[in-house]
């Protein structure tokens, strides 16, 4: 099972631990991303976040099934934040289950950091004295 969402409402932690859990998987691991209150030494109000839909439900998948394969994932989930998000608010989740803990591990941070690399999302950090758009996902 993959569940991949784009969504400009808050996301759930408790809704993707739910979608992968399964009598069958040993483990299970949640990365939360969340808006920080600074970046590089200045204090951020708030972000807003923008993505080309189509291409990153698209990559984010392809993602998903790529970590299925390599660590047998028996379910992944990829749900990213658009839109304007607090201090605090989740940007991101990702939740892997599979048979043993070490590949959920693996998996997961596959996952994260892959995002990170190819998926078209921007984001716009606002500061007390400007903002700047940067790729979400340097």
């Amino acid at each position: 099972m993959i569940d991949i969402q784009l969504k400009d409402t808050p996301l759930s932690t408790t809704e993707c631990s739910d979608l992968v859990a399964s009598p069958s998987t040993g483990g299970t691991v949640l990365f939360v991303g969340t808006v920080r209150d600074h970046t590089k030494g200045k204090a951020v109000v708030r972000l807003e976040f923008e993505a080309y839909a189509p291409m990153a439900v698209s990559e984010m998948r392809k993602i998903a099934e790529e970590a299925k394969s390599r660590w047998s994932a028996d379910k992944i989930v990829i749900h990213h934040r658009v839109g304007v998000l607090a201090i605090g608010e989740i940007a991101v989740i990702i939740a892997v289950a599979t048979p043993h803990r070490v590949a959920a591990f693996e998996a997961c941070q596959y996952a994260i950091d892959t995002l990170k690399e190819t998926v078209p999302i921007w984001k716009k950090e606002i500061f007390e004295d400007g903002e700047v758009w940067v790729a979400a996902h340097p």
